[in-house]
């Protein structure tokens, strides 16, 4: 296997900021363990949710996971719900498949990877804290000969979008 990333917890002051605005008047949870590969043979790395939650068909919940990965250059971690959840209840990610790219880890808010969902199905789910919820997977990729991309990011979500 090819090692192209580390996973870090970011700072107790920005978990604890994005928690707030996330969900105001809740309390702070402890940060999450980073994610981790369930088994040798996984892709997918699983994570954490810092505190329960449940969703009732419909709901969507933006959840801030107190992670951040340092990339490689030529990678891009890949989210997408975990398996189960999926197909048990319809669990998906609001922009379908969140992209982080390399340079997010040094973006304004430390890389912080935020993971929104929402219950598309037709029954509650309920996850408790700590559960794996979401997972993560780490593919290459590449660029047109002809690529000239010189810009740098500044923060996060929507950061990269083209101004025209």
């Amino acid at each position: 296997m090819t090692r192209v990333a580390q996973f870090m917890a970011v700072s107790p002051e920005r978990f604890r900021d994005d928690w707030r605005e996330a969900f105001p008047g809740a309390p702070t949870p402890e940060q999450p363990p980073l994610p981790r590969r369930a088994t040798a043979g996984s892709a997918g790395y699983d994570f954490h949710a810092p505190a329960a939650f449940r969703l009732e068909p419909g709901d969507s919940i933006r959840i801030p996971t107190g992670v951040r990965a340092r990339i490689a250059e030529g990678w891009v971690l890949m989210l997408f719900p975990r398996s189960g959840l999926g197909f048990k209840y319809r669990l998906q990610l609001n922009n379908t498949v969140g992209i982080v790219d390399a340079d997010y880890f040094g973006a304004r808010n430390e890389g912080h990877i935020f993971i929104k969902l929402t219950n598309a199905g037709d029954r509650a789910l309920s996850v408790e804290a700590g559960e794996a919820f979401a997972q993560g997977i780490f593919l290459p990729f590449g660029i047109t000969e002809d690529d000239d991309a010189a810009g740098e990011r500044t923060g996060g979500f929507g950061s990269t979008s083209a101004k025209q």
